[in-house]
């Protein structure tokens, strides 16, 4: 059974040990990331963090690294592959690439989210999928 994102009140409660069977549907959800983890990721200078983030926006989109930008909330919304995957989610392995870098957000879920304390994971074992 495929995670059903869209529907939280489908996703399990989250309890220790679920990672390690993890199918990555919090990996599917739109990520809005701060100025400060575009630095962390290293794709952005700590002299282009101070500059303006409109011009910073509008590379990042570019480099289709970015979506869009809210200049009222200072979020950046991440670039999603045509599947909904994001960018930085492995397409062979489903494993984070910049796991050690990635953002705030990713590092809080889920403690924070569409349903904190539960996640959008399928409720079969990763290797029981088809």
């Amino acid at each position: 059974m495929k995670p059903n994102v869209d529907r939280p009140s489908s996703w399990v409660k989250y309890k220790k040990g679920l990672c390690e069977n993890c199918s990555a549907g919090c990996c599917t959800m739109p990520v809005e990331v701060e100025v400060s983890d575009l630095v962390h990721l290293d794709l952005v200078s700590e002299d282009e963090a101070q500059d303006s983030h409109k011009k910073l926006a509008k590379r990042l989109m570019k480099e289709k690294i970015i979506k869009s930008y809210r200049h009222g909330t200072g979020f950046f919304m991440l670039e999603q592959r045509p599947n909904g995957d994001c960018i930085f989610l492995g397409s062979e392995d489903r494993r984070c690439t910049v796991y050690e870098k990635r953002p705030k957000v990713c590092r809080r879920f889920p403690e924070i989210g569409p349903r904190p304390g539960h996640c959008p994971t399928s409720r079969q074992k990763r290797g029981a999928q088809k």
